[in-house]
């Protein structure tokens, strides 16, 4: 059975680049599933309940969601990277994770994506345990990635 699950997570003996990537990949997937339940509540407040189908359609397709595309391609780019032939390097998990530090750095001042996430860290109690767990692995980390 050679299905992208089982290539995400392989064997009991993955690097410790590779586990930190995936660390940062369920980080990144527990943060965007509270992201779309607040922006869904939000939605739902002003037009009513919408169903999984419904929701699927709006993350696609309606401005209120565009941001959070961001984050799945984030995770996209991970994914394709864990289940690829070549092993993860030390180097390309340091380089992803001084991506997401950069990215998720709430300010009502930055670009376009972080004045959201600064907005829904204030809107959601459950964005901000989120944003803790992703500032423990960050802290964890040399805040410079390593030039290869």
């Amino acid at each position: 059975m050679d299905s992208t699950n089982s290539n995400l997570f392989p064997t009991n003996n993955d690097s410790p680049a590779r586990e930190k990537l995936l660390t940062l990949r369920l980080a990144l997937l527990r943060l965007h599933k509270t992201l779309l339940n607040m922006e869904r509540r939000e939605y739902e407040r002003e037009n009513g309940h919408v169903t999984t189908g419904e929701l699927f359609q709006l993350v696609i397709d309606h401005a209120q969601f565009a941001w959070l595309h961001n984050i799945s391609e984030f995770v996209v780019r991970i994914d394709e990277t864990l289940t690829a032939k070549e092993p993860v390097t030390p180097e390309y998990t340091s380089s992803a994770i001084a991506l997401a530090r950069k990215m998720f750095v709430p300010t009502e001042s930055g670009d376009a994506f972080q004045k959201k996430y600064f907005d829904a860290i204030q809107r959601d109690p459950a964005v901000v345990i989120d944003h803790a767990e992703l500032a423990r692995l960050f802290n964890n980390e040399p805040s410079d990635s390593p030039t290869p």
